[in-house]
């Protein structure tokens, strides 16, 4: 008899309760789970179910024996869904949530560049600031930039983003330059309103951690809008490099601060289970990681950061 199937028996027996149950699931005579579940009994030499007219139960032995042999079974079934999947073309559809600005600015021609790959792929995307349950809401991929707070799922690292400081020309020219992070105080600034720590920017030099609690001209849960706000001279913003780094280049935006360094936010792709992965979910994930796993350029005026995650 073959072992890994009464394997697969017996661990049936044991999620459903019964005998009977897990007969109908398998599609067998319950006389054969009877003989594989005796068959890895005997084999073993110990009692792995205590069996009554009206109630089933493991025994020490058979729950140790449940533990051990649910894993292995996962295993192998992964093993031959990834080999199954070897020859299989990504296809059907594909949901992906990830932040309005990246999604706009950078995921857009990523997305347009997996497609032309795999163009039997229907990419359903929402793009959303607000962190979503990929389980309950459906996604099967997303792009988070910040601090995970769901452990459960799987999150493969991307490049981290480097914060910068930044502010118009003209909102310099009427207000001044900070010199110190503690200068912010008296100035206007643009805050996020998802930013994980709060309203508290934070700086760090020579080994000693700033924090400042800036007061907010404005607070918008989107960082374009923040970045429109900065381009027309109405404050102060702390946002990622990949949606200021263009402004700073062509002097739209200067970087303030530049001796003080922000520990980078990480980013990540991530997705719900690393088991019976489709195809389509894990070519996509590999082409973030080749379109985004590359540490991004430091802005002008600015030294590079070391590639860190929190």
């Amino acid at each position: 008899m073959d072992t890994h199937t009464a394997m697969q028996t017996f661990a049936k027996v044991v999620e459903l309760g019964s005998f009977a149950a897990a007969a109908d699931k398998m599609g067998q005579a319950r006389s054969v789970v009877t003989r594989q579940i005796a068959y890895l009994e005997q084999k073993y030499g110990v009692r792995l179910l205590n069996r009554t007219t009206r109630k089933l139960s493991m025994t020490d032995a058979g729950r140790a024996f449940y533990e051990r042999v649910r894993p292995i079974l996962a295993e192998v079934a992964d093993l031959e869904l990834s080999l199954q999947a070897e020859g299989q073309r990504p296809s059907g559809r594909l949901r992906v949530s990830a932040p309005v600005s990246f999604g706009i600015l950078h995921l857009g021609p990523a997305i347009a560049e997996y497609l032309q790959r795999y163009p039997d792929v229907i990419i359903d995307l929402d793009l959303n600031d607000r962190v979503v349950d990929l389980v309950e809401d459906g996604f099967d991929v997303a792009v988070r930039i910040g601090p995970l707070l769901d452990s459960s799922l799987v999150a493969r690292p991307l490049a981290p983003q480097q914060l910068l400081v930044c502010a118009a020309p003209s909102y310099l020219a009427r207000h001044g330059t900070p010199h110190q992070p503690e200068a912010l105080k008296q100035h206007r600034c643009l805050h996020y309103a998802y930013a994980s720590t709060g309203n508290e920017w934070h700086f760090e030099k020579d080994g000693v951690t700033h924090l400042v609690r800036v007061n907010a001209a404005l607070r918008a849960n989107n960082g374009d809008v923040l970045r429109t706000a900065a381009l027309a001279g109405h404050g102060i913003i702390l946002q990622p490099e990949f949606l200021v780094g263009d402004d700073i280049r062509a002097g739209r935006l200067v970087t303030l601060l530049a001796d003080y360094a922000h520990t980078p936010i990480s980013m990540y792709a991530i997705y719900p289970h690393r088991r019976f992965l489709s195809p389509k979910v894990r070519s996509f994930v590999e082409h973030l990681e080749d379109r985004f796993g590359a540490p991004p350029p430091s802005a002008p005026g600015r030294r590079a950061s070391p590639r860190r995650s929190r």
